[in-house]
């Protein structure tokens, strides 16, 4: 055996469990935290793009920009 006696569908089930159990932890922290939550965010605003820039579009430093004879040198 390789140490998981669980059926596939079995694990479906509870990681839908999981999320579902996640879900309500997030919600009702945001809920009961929200006060606290409000002034920071702009700042989180703010530090999605730099967030997105790097994570999203892989930084600086792209090969695959359309027409590569334009810039030899990619």
């Amino acid at each position: 055996m390789n140490g998981s006696d669980t059926k596939p569908s079995e694990r479906k089930q509870y990681n839908f469990i999981l999320w579902i159990f996640l879900a309500f932890i997030l919600y009702f922290s945001v809920k009961e935290h929200w006060v606290h939550i409000v002034p920071y965010l702009p700042w989180l605003l703010l530090a999605a793009c730099p967030l997105m820039h790097v994570f999203i579009h892989g930084g600086h430093g792209h090969t695959s920009h359309g027409n590569d004879k334009e810039h030899p040198e990619r």
